[in-house]
């Protein structure tokens, strides 16, 4: 309003033009200046008008053909006359020395003689008119595009045919599109007449309507086009008597889409032939059209449509329809309509003065939308500081300087034409002042306020006018050392400050300020040099960003570096983001250019820059946009679908490629077809634009059809679909009437689904197009489903339960559908699932195949009889094993029922089970199945082979090892390697048997300051291991201890040791020696222990009477058993030892569960060594249950590998027989370590005496035939054998207690070392090893050892007989108490 108020002020006064001009300059762009009209009058000014300066003719599109002339037009108006030049392709054209061009007087462009080749095309191109005049300016005409036809080249010529008299014709005639106006027709090889009947379409193509005999001959279409004619191809046409019978209808031409300028023509081809004669009608958009009041819409001969005179209301999709009667068909085609460019408004002249700012404005409009640029006196103008593109398509002119002055042009321009409109700019003078004082300069100019972006100013009034009320001022500024000044006029008289807006950032302007008074300006201050701040010391926007597509999938970006850097450029960061979405993505760049690759095929993306440096990133560029290049589509045409029309044609419908897998403008498809019996004879069509439909004629009458599709864009063919079949009719079914009711309909209700079957019409002579299924609640109208017509059965889906559905058939074809058959149907209530999982799996079974390898196999219940799997089932097989204790499940999965485990280790027992899957019910899993993979020959050595000689006898050596790391199964011996040469061949190495699994082992009467190299095998059932490292030791020198008889030295004895079991020549040593304890033998002590000696000598005497009791019941048959079953068995190997076995009886006790049993021991004058723990009382010892039974797979995997050789046989507790508890009473080693319960509640390993002979031959069996057995058996079950070793050589023995009324409980499943006692709570455990003693040179019997074996079944059975019938209940507990009472009697001494 302020600014209104003083422009009226200014009005008033017509002398003050100039100062009206200044104030409003600034304040609205388009008040800067004067516009086109009279310019604004002042008193003695002289005045410059604006010259008319236009165009009256411009030059248009041409079309030329070879060695022909050519005028381009072009006539401008000016006064004085203009001076008429030429520009080709933006460059100047040389008239006066060339021969074929030359400008008429008019102006225009004379082109003579047209040059056009294949590699030299001098005069085709784009021409633009030039026109100038002195002193104004330049002016130049739109752009003409001069087009030079090529040689004539056939896309398609006619082909012989025939058509019934009255029906219709068509013969092709395809050329190069600039030629089509050149084609002619000739029938007979003369000139063929044109007329209503007879036409040309635009295309070349020749429609005959209404065919009489008159039309039949020779056609071929000419190109004449400045040459010598082009001919086609001659076919005949011939014309076929009315058959007076009906013929398919078809297409012979079907229309294609356009695209049309408006006022231009557009024709429409479709023309169809069959008998009855088809009529042709048209509809747009689903719209009727009426061709005949409508002077636009012409209907030509055939029935192609003529729109004349086209508009945008005429764009739209056409519909053409040809029916005779019996039939309908129909095709489509789109028809797009362009707009060239038009001025909604054109810029206007303006006057102006220096300083100012001036808006030429310029609307345009135009399909597609056109692109704007501005031209001053012929040349571009580039945007930059004082010249920018404002409101999309407006030239703003910043700080007017005099060579600002001229003709200003706006150019619209698509891909349709482009057009023109022009300005002029009068730059006027400053009307001279008035009579009367001018201001003087105004004083003391400052920039009170500095910022990076604008500059406030302030000044005081001139001296000349100290008050000041009435004077205006102007501020000139400008960038140094730019010549072009801005100026900024102050909003009311009197004010003196203003603000400087949209300056750059760290950037020197030069200021001055003028004052005005109504006489005119003053006096110009002194120039004020002002820079403005830095920017925060970031940088400013990277400078010319562009962007381009290098390949469908990447673009490059490039940019330069930033003007105000502030500081080093570290990096830059490029943003990018696809068009239409809201997710920006970024990249580091050290450079000034990137390449993004991975983007997505022919789409746009939008990219900017931001720079960074040390102080953070600085102005963001503007976005650029850019779509990357086009590519083949990705993906094949959706829903392809065929529709046999007759015997011999198919109708092809699809649908385009996804959006996103287009890659680019569909340009057409690619039709592939073949016989299905002739995959290599394929036919190809093309098909071009965006028709989405193709009649395939001609083929075999009763032949089954492939097709498939493949989409087209300008890079080429994309992926096709798969083959799709068809076969055509055997014969030309009927068609002129609607199917009859299908022969059968049949339902079959689900909970929320409905099964439909039927068989199709028992008329098979009417063509059957698909059938229409009608369902709803209570009516069948509610939804309609269309099928195949091969297609039998359907599922209705989504119902609700319990609802009365009425469901109805029809059979359809292109005339209509058939009569309904009717059904109905109630679907089933709605039930809960059962919740209950599926049935495990049953009978599973593990079938051992090898050491590593197990089958698993097992049955479903919910499967048929004959166990096929026909549904989507899986089984899930698990397995463990115990070793170690924390293992965990393995999984697999199958669909069968069986699988094959493999990967397992030899010798270990594993637990299976396997649950079944189906959808997402599962069931529990099923009960266990185990096995035991059969053993494998050990793969390592024993380990921790150690050599030491013996204390007192340096003759003798011990030799310790632990078992084998992979010992793959039990081991049943070793066999000792040893030899004074190490490099000795093996078979010479001196051979050491050793029979079980015991770890250490005596080698007497070796030579003495020898070295010896030892090497020691292990052996399972399956064979020898590898043997271990050689390892090396010397035996000691003679000394003193060597000399005693038998060379036996004293050792010391330990808790629990046993001590030497002494010869018939020992003399007991004299006061002072060692004792078993390693102490002086005082009085006491040996009457202590003739005391025991005559205790134990009056008990056995006892248990002597009471065995013979007992042995009178036994049958002789049954001892000899028990004999035999003691007997030792001798090795293949010599071995060395004493030639005198002295076997004195040993003592079993039972009743019932003891038994007082005669046992061989070895005479051996050196015993095995063996740390055996005490039973401290009778408790100390737990019997072992039947109940074990029970954790049978358990106890069997943690001792394997460790079971006792002397296992008691699990027969008898198999056949019900109570366990015996048995004792022995012998200083005879046990030859596998005793586990002794660390509580009454836990359950001892099992241990007992080995029977049979302690050496064995390797590749013979274990020691009895119990070994193999017990291995088979559950280890747990055999019965441990308390092994007392007394301090002084005396028997004894104790009584176990009576087992427990309730189940034992049993300490964990561990594996169990082999000569390791497990003692009591808090006792350590003692590691002993035994060892065989034997001489060099001399070969020693084996050592007889008892093993328990397990009875025959008869045997144990009279055993069974025996135990129950040889005593009464209360006698039997009478002796037992007796018995026992002496047994604590014994424990009490021994252990005192």
């Amino acid at each position: 309003m302020a600014a209104a108020r003083g422009a009226r002020r200014l009005l008033s006064t017509s002398s003050l033009w100039l100062c009206c001009l200044l104030l409003l300059g600034r304040r609205e762009p388009g008040a800067a200046a004067a516009r086109s009209g009279s310019p604004p009058q002042s008193p003695g000014a002289s005045i410059r008008t604006f010259t008319p300066f236009y165009f009256l003719v411009e030059p248009v599109d041409t079309l030329s053909v070879r060695g022909s002339s050519v005028i381009l037009n072009c006539s401008a108006y000016s006064e004085p006359s203009p001076k008429i030049e030429w520009k080709k392709d933006g460059t100047f054209l040389n008239l006066v020395s060339d021969d074929r061009r030359q400008l008429l007087p008019d102006g225009s462009l004379f082109i003579s003689n047209v040059v056009h080749s294949k590699h030299n095309k001098p005069d085709e191109g784009y021409y633009q008119c030039v026109a100038t005049v002195e002193s104004l300016g330049t002016i130049v005409s739109r752009t003409a595009k001069l087009t030079v036809a090529g040689l004539p080249r056939f896309a398609s010529q006619p082909e012989p045919s025939s058509a019934y008299a009255g029906n219709n014709a068509v013969l092709n005639c395809e050329v190069n599109a600039d030629l089509v106006s050149f084609v002619r027709w000739e029938q007979n090889r003369q000139p063929l007449l044109l007329d209503d009947r007879v036409i040309k379409l635009p295309s070349g193509t020749l429609v005959i309507s209404n065919v009489t005999e008159g039309d039949e001959g020779l056609y071929r279409c000419v190109v004449e086009s400045g040459g010598p004619p082009k001919y086609s191809d001659e076919a005949e046409l011939k014309v076929l008597p009315d058959p007076e019978i009906t013929s398919n209808l078809m297409f012979l031409k079907q229309p294609s889409s356009l695209v049309r300028v408006i006022g231009q023509s557009a024709v429409l081809p479709c023309v169809a032939s069959g008998l009855p004669t088809p009529t042709i009608r048209w509809m747009k958009n689903e719209e009727a059209l009426d061709t005949e009041s409508s002077e636009r819409l012409v209907l030509l001969a055939g029935g192609s449509l003529d729109i004349s005179d086209v508009t945008e209301d005429d764009a739209g999709t056409y519909f053409c329809i040809a029916d005779n009667g019996n039939e309908t068909i129909e095709a489509q085609a789109e028809l797009t309509v362009q707009a060239q460019p038009e001025f909604l408004k054109q810029p206007a002249n303006i006057y102006a003065h220096e300083s100012m700012d001036i808006v030429f404005e310029c609307e345009v409009t135009g399909k597609p939308t056109p692109t704007v640029k501005w031209v001053k006196n012929g040349d571009m103008v580039i945007p930059s500081d004082y010249f920018k593109i404002v409101k999309e398509h407006n030239l703003q002119v910043l700080g007017l300087v005099k060579s600002d002055e001229g003709f200003y042009q706006c150019i619209a321009e698509n891909d349709v034409g482009n057009t023109q409109a022009g300005a002029q700019l009068i730059i006027l003078e400053h009307a001279p002042a008035t009579t009367g004082p001018l201001p003087s300069a105004p004083r003391d100019v400052v920039a009170s306020l500095v910022s990076t972006r604008f500059i406030k100013l302030t000044w005081r009034t001139p001296a000349s006018d100290p008050h000041g009320d009435n004077l205006t001022y102007s501020v000139f500024y400008t960038k140094e050392g730019i010549a072009r000044e801005r100026v900024e006029n102050t909003s009311h008289p009197g004010d003196m400050q203003v603000t400087i807006q949209n300056l750059m950032p760290a950037t020197v302007y030069i200021f001055r300020v003028m004052a005005q008074n109504k006489h005119g300006s003053g006096e110009s201050s002194a120039p004020l040099r002002v820079e403005t701040q830095p920017e925060v010391q970031l940088p400013g926007p990277a400078p010319n960003i562009r962007a381009y597509a290098s390949s469908p999938t990447s673009i490059i970006v490039t940019w330069e570096t930033p003007l105000s850097g502030n500081g080093e450029i570290q990096n830059y960061k490029l943003y990018y983001m696809e068009k239409g979405t809201d997710k920006e993505q970024d990249v580091d760049v050290a450079s000034h250019s990137y390449t993004i690759n991975g983007l997505k095929k022919y789409t746009e993306y939008s990219f900017r820059v931001v720079a960074y440096n040390k102080h953070g990133p600085g102005v963001s560029t503007q976005d650029v946009a850019v779509r990357t290049l086009s590519d083949v589509p990705s993906a094949a045409p959706q829903n392809l679908s065929v529709e046999v029309r007759n015997s011999k044609s198919i109708v092809i419908h699809w649908q385009p490629p996804p959006l996103a897998t287009q890659n680019g403008q569909i340009t057409g498809y690619k039709i592939r077809y073949r016989k299905a019996s002739r995959k290599s004879d394929v036919t190809e069509t093309l098909v071009t634009g965006t028709q989405l439909s193709q009649l395939i004629e001609g083929l075999d009458r009763g032949t089954e059809y492939n097709f498939r599709v493949a989409a087209l864009t300008v890079n080429g063919t994309g992926p096709a679909t798969d083959w799709l079949s068809a076969e055509t009719f055997e014969s030309d079914l009927d068609e002129t009437r609607v199917p009859e009711v299908p022969s059968s309909l049949h339902v079959r209700p689900l909970v929320t689904s409905i099964v439909v079957s039927w068989t199709p019409p028992e008329n098979q002579n009417i063509v059957v197009r698909g059938y229409a299924i009608g369902y709803g609640i209570g009516s069948p109208h509610a939804q309609t489903i269309k099928v195949d017509y091969k297609q039998r059965y359907y599922t209705i889906e989504n119902l609700d339960p319990s609802s009365h559905y009425v469901i109805t058939l029809k059979a359809f074809n292109n005339v209509g559908e058939g009569i309904p058959l009717y059904e109905s149907a109630v679907t089933r209530p709605h039930t809960v699932p059962d919740p209950t999982p599926m049935m495990p799996p049953v009978g599973v079974q593990a079938s051992i195949l090898s050491h590593d390898t197990i089958r698993i196999t097992w049955a479903d219940n919910s499967l048929p009889k004959h166990q096929k799997i026909t549904d989507s089932r899986y089984y899930t097989v698990r397995w463990k094993t115990n070793i170690p204790a924390n293992t965990k499940y393995k999984n697999a999965n199958a669909t069968t029922l069986n699988y094959l485990v493999t990967g397992l280790k030899p010798n270990t027992l594993y637990e299976f089970s396997v649950m079944v899957t189906k959808g997402r019910r599962s069931s529990t899993w099923s009960m266990t199945a185990h096995g035991t993979t059969f053993e494998l020959v050990p793969t390592s050595p024993p380990k921790d082979v150690t050599v030491v000689s013996k204390e007192g006898k340096p003759r003798t050596i011990i030799v310790n090892w632990q078992p084998p790391s992979e010992a793959n199964g039990k081991i049943t011996g070793y066999i000792i390697y040893y030899s004074t040469d190490v490099n000795a061949e093996i078979h010479d190495w001196v051979i050491e048997p050793v029979v079980g699994n015991r770890l250490t082992h005596q080698i007497q009467e070796l030579t003495l300051d020898t070295p010896y190299y030892f090497k020691i095998q292990a052996r399972n059932s399956k064979g020898m291991g590898p043997m271990s490292e050689a390892v090396q030791f010397r035996t000691p020198k003679a000394d003193s201890s060597d000399k005693m008889p038998n060379d036996q030295a004293s050792g010391s004895a330990g808790k629990g040791s046993r001590l030497p079991d002494l010869g018939s020549d020992y003399k007991p040593p004299m006061s002072g020696s060692n004792s078993p304890h390693g102490s002086p033998t005082s009085p006491l002590d040996s009457n202590m222990l003739l005391v025991i000696i005559v205790s134990v000598g009056v008990i056995t005497i006892v248990v002597v009477v009471i065995i013979a009791v007992f042995c009178t019941r036994r049958t002789t048959s049954h001892q000899k058993k028990k004999r035999a079953a003691c007997k030792s068995v001798n090795g293949s190997h010599k071995y060395k030892g004493n030639s005198k076995d002295v076997k004195p009886p040993d003592l079993w006790i039972h009743h019932e569960r003891l038994e007082l049993k005669p046992i061989d021991k070895s005479p051996d004058p050196n015993p095995i060594m063996t740390d055996t723990p005490i039973p401290r009382n009778s408790q100390d010892i737990t019997p072992v249950d039947n109940s074990m039974d029970s954790s049978i797979h358990q106890r069997r995997n943690s001792y394997r590998g460790h079971e006792s050789e002397d296992s008691m046989s699990t027969l008898a507790g198999r056949r019900g027989m109570r366990p015996k508890m048995m004792m022995p009473f012998d200083s005879q080693p046990p030859q596998q370590s005793v586990r002794n319960t660390p509580s009454t509640d836990t359950m001892p390993a099992s241990s007992s005496q080995t029977c049979c002979t302690d050496h064995q031959d390797p590749e013979g069996a274990t020691s009895s035939s119990y070994l193999a057995s017990s291995q088979e058996e559950d280890s747990g079950q055999s019965l441990p054998t308390a092994h007392v070793r007394p301090s002084h050589p005396l028997k004894s023995f104790a009584v176990p207690a009576i087992p427990p009324p309730g189940p034992p409980t049993y300490d964990p499943a561990l594996p169990s070392t082999p000569l390791l006692s497990q003692q009591a709570l808090n006792h350590h455990i003692h590691a002993v090893k035994t060892a065989s003693i034997g001489t060099l040179g001399r070969s020693r019997p084996p050592m007889p050892v008892v093993v328990p074996s397990a009875p025959e079944v008869q045997e144990t059975t009279r055993m069974l007989e025996d135990s129950e019938s040889s005593s009464e209940p209360d006698e039997l507990t009478k002796e037992m108490a007796h018995l026992e009472g002496l047994m604590k009697d014994l424990n009490a001494i021994t252990t005192a």
